[in-house]
């Protein structure tokens, strides 16, 4: 019983974490039939879930061996980085397509943009270093240094999307943002630093 109660307060808060954003951001929003006004009302939908997401990885990798007690942590790991994976390409895609694919119009938005397009190649890193790890053992020597890069990428998003997002720059979702962003930052330096010092 105590093991269920605790997967279930688990579950409940990772899907809070990722369905919240997203109901802030859709729970005034107009619709229409008119194709760029669609691509324009999803595509930051993808880059919020997303972000929740890899939020969810950070502070998993501090949880981690309680974490496995409970929960088949890669299965978790592997079905969560797909869904990430595709929202990566959906989130900047739709984007460009509202743009006409106009990347003077897209770099016009200064460094944050910047921020976002380093973050996004630093995030792919990772799935490409993961198909590539089947063939090449370079990317498995090397497994921890990508997923250093991927969290180096995911900061660099959190900048980029408190910045730029629409529902981000005021209320109670800034506040929930920056909440994922110093804990995600703490998470990191426990992960690579402080755990990394220890199993010394």
């Amino acid at each position: 019983m105590k093991r269920k109660l605790i997967r279930l307060s688990v579950l409940t808060f990772a899907y809070l974490a990722v369905l919240y954003p997203l109901w802030f951001r859709y729970k005034n929003i107009s619709w229409s039939f008119d194709i760029d006004s669609i691509l324009y009302n999803l595509f930051p939908g993808f880059g919020l879930a997303a972000f929740a997401i890899l939020w969810l990885h950070a502070i998993s990798g501090v949880f981690e061996p309680w974490l496995r007690k409970y929960f088949d942590f890669d299965k978790y790991v592997r079905t969560t980085s797909l869904i990430v994976f595709f929202c990566l390409i959906l989130h900047p895609l739709l984007l460009l397509i509202i743009l006409g694919f106009d990347f003077s119009e897209l770099l016009a938005g200064g460094r944050y943009i910047m921020f976002g397009i380093v973050g996004w190649i630093l995030l792919i890193t990772y799935d490409v270093g993961k198909l590539l790890s089947r063939k090449y053992d370079f990317f498995v020597r090397n497994w921890h240094n990508i997923l250093l890069i991927s969290t180096i990428g995911f900061l660099l998003i959190f900048f980029h999307s408190i910045n730029l997002g629409t529902d981000l720059q005021t209320g109670h979702l800034r506040n929930v943002w920056i909440f994922y962003g110093v804990t995600a930052f703490l998470a990191t330096i426990h992960t690579y630093i402080i755990k990394k010092f220890r199993n010394r």
